[in-house]
């Protein structure tokens, strides 16, 4: 007699997921869409210089949010990785990023991470949404951020400096078959 296996259904997908590419699409449309309005107001040799602009204006936004952690850290004394040094110079980063990307779309979202009004709403949105996710992961009767500060430890623990050597631990042999026996010289009596 033959068993039947029971069909094993998928994890069910979060609605992030069913609708982040259909997000990503309309972004990209959205953007050439833009693209193709500027440069028919005031060409395209303008759209060009434009988008070059905002790759050398991100890039320099973040090297300088960058250098600006790194000389904070040494000041303070703190190690230029901690949390403490990161969380500070995000939204510039994001800024930056979001400048290199081309598109005019990503450049006024850029933009808007720079000024320091509409900075206080994107933090806000920044915690609103971790708090989201965290709360989403989590399992049912378990506390959220403990699991992330286990999570977070268990990474520190596998791979404390990012390098990971795949291999398997062998015991060297002992005894007088020793990798160290074939340099002796021979007894004589």
């Amino acid at each position: 007699m033959t068993q039947q296996a029971t069909p094993v259904r998928p994890a069910p997908r979060s609605r992030l997921r069913r609708v982040l590419p259909l997000l990503i699409t309309a972004w990209l449309v959205l953007e050439i869409w833009l693209l193709t309005v500027v440069a028919g107001a005031t060409g395209w040799f303008t759209v060009l210089i434009l988008l070059i602009a905002g790759v050398f204006v991100g890039g320099s936004l973040i090297k300088r949010a960058g250098l600006k952690a790194l000389s904070a850290a040494i000041e303070q004394g703190r190690d230029p990785q901690s949390q403490q040094a990161q969380t500070g110079t995000s939204l510039t980063v994001l800024a930056g990023l979001l400048l290199i990307l081309p598109g005019f779309l990503s450049d006024l979202i850029g933009l808007t991470l720079l000024l320091p009004p509409t900075r206080a709403l994107w933090r806000a949105l920044g915690r609103r949404f971790t708090r989201t996710a965290l709360r989403s992961t989590a399992r049912p009767g378990s506390d959220a951020f403990a699991d992330a500060m286990r999570l977070q430890e268990q990474m520190r623990i596998h791979r404390p400096d990012g390098k990971v050597i795949q291999g398997e631990v062998v015991d060297p042999p002992t005894g007088p078959t020793g990798p160290d026996t074939d340099c002796r010289p021979p007894i004589t009596g």
